[in-house]
């Protein structure tokens, strides 16, 4: 494995080069692996691996959407398109990729399935961290691993088809056949990943929360409501608070970030830019300092697993959902982001 000093601080990672995936090809090549769900991350994973040419399978609920997604990609039924139990007791490797309440709710049938010396495979370690909730305990003769593409399912299959790949983190809760840490690597590499990055199924899913909740979703989308609002308060158009607020970050200066780090987009701004940004991040990370650290510990305690496998266990959570998602599509926000868009040089 590769060392590589992070800002003073060594880790080791797994990259293409010291594993390309032919080694992953050879470890893998008389293992059937079976995608069981085919949703958020399932469709990446499983076509990815295809591509790669790993023997690869894919378990569903017959008649869903995600069936007909299924069929759509080009999985046949009877051939490598199955029902949860059959895929499962046909697969060496089983992907468990269902939500975490499919997982929940399908873990008996799966648990069932399972055969003495298979690798149980998760891109999320919810449930089996918070098994008190989910009642997802392993069987003691399987191993347990864990990849998770740092993205969406869409992102891991688009930047693959570019040549290109998510990283990823991996874990190993469980090695009965002295090989887990050798499959967990192999699938990494299969399924696209740029690098591999060690965690432990507890601290995935500890980041993984917290960091939706947070900057990846729920801060972004919490800073973009307060400061288009403010902007709006004080008469300034729709157009110039939605590209003051999110179209220049989107398509400048994130672009910046992602290519040459903070530092660099720092640098390539205006003075008068840099003098602000410099004196305001700090007060900025001062007040949210201590909202992060409450997020953190409502994950810790369980109390988000909690929230959550209760919500989706409401009859009437779909409805519920998509009003929420309403409510945010159509606020003027991002109507104004749905006509912005369309104004782009690409769309014109």
């Amino acid at each position: 494995m590769a060392q590589l000093n992070f800002g003073g601080t060594w880790e080791e990672v797994v990259t293409r080069d010291e594993y390309p995936l032919t080694q992953a090809q050879s470890f893998l090549h008389n293992k059937t692996i079976a995608v069981l769900g085919y949703g958020v991350q399932g469709p990446g994973q499983a076509l990815n691996l295809r591509d790669n040419g790993f023997q690869v399978i894919v378990g569903q609920r017959q008649g869903s959407a995600s069936w007909d997604k299924a069929l759509a990609d080009g999985w046949v039924e009877g051939e490598n398109l199955f029902d949860l139990a059959s895929a499962t007791q046909r697969a060496d490797v089983v992907m468990y990729l269902l939500s975490d309440a499919g997982q929940i709710a399908a873990w008996p049938t799966v648990k069932a399935n399972l055969n003495a010396g298979d690798t149980l495979y998760f891109s999320h370690g919810f449930g089996v961290t918070f098994n008190e909730q989910t009642g997802i305990v392993p069987p003691a003769d399987v191993d347990v691993v864990l990849v998770a593409p740092k993205g969406s399912g869409r992102s891991l299959r688009t930047l693959f088809q570019q040549g290109k790949g998510l990283n990823s983190s991996y874990a190993i809760f469980q090695d009965v056949t002295g090989q887990a840490r050798e499959t967990a690597k192999a699938l990494g590499i299969g399924v696209g990943s740029g690098y591999l990055f060690e965690t432990d199924f507890k601290k995935e899913v500890y980041s993984d929360l917290t960091g939706e909740r947070g900057i990846l979703m729920g801060a972004i989308a919490g800073l973009f409501e307060a400061q288009y609002n403010v902007l709006r308060k004080h008469g300034h158009s729709p157009s110039e608070a939605f590209n003051e607020t999110v179209e220049e970050l989107t398509q400048s200066l994130m672009p910046l970030v992602a290519d040459n780090g903070m530092d660099w987009m720092y640098a390539n701004t205006s003075t008068t830019a840099q003098r602000g940004a410099l004196d305001w991040r700090h007060k900025f990370r001062e007040a949210n300092t201590p909202l992060f650290e409450e997020l953190y510990d409502s994950v810790a305690s369980g109390e988000e697993a909690r929230v959550v496998i209760a919500a989706n266990q409401k009859v009437d959570y779909r409805e519920k959902l998509n009003q929420e998602l309403a409510e945010l599509r159509e606020s003027e926000l991002w109507q104004t982001g749905q006509q912005v868009r369309k104004l782009r040089p690409e769309n014109a």
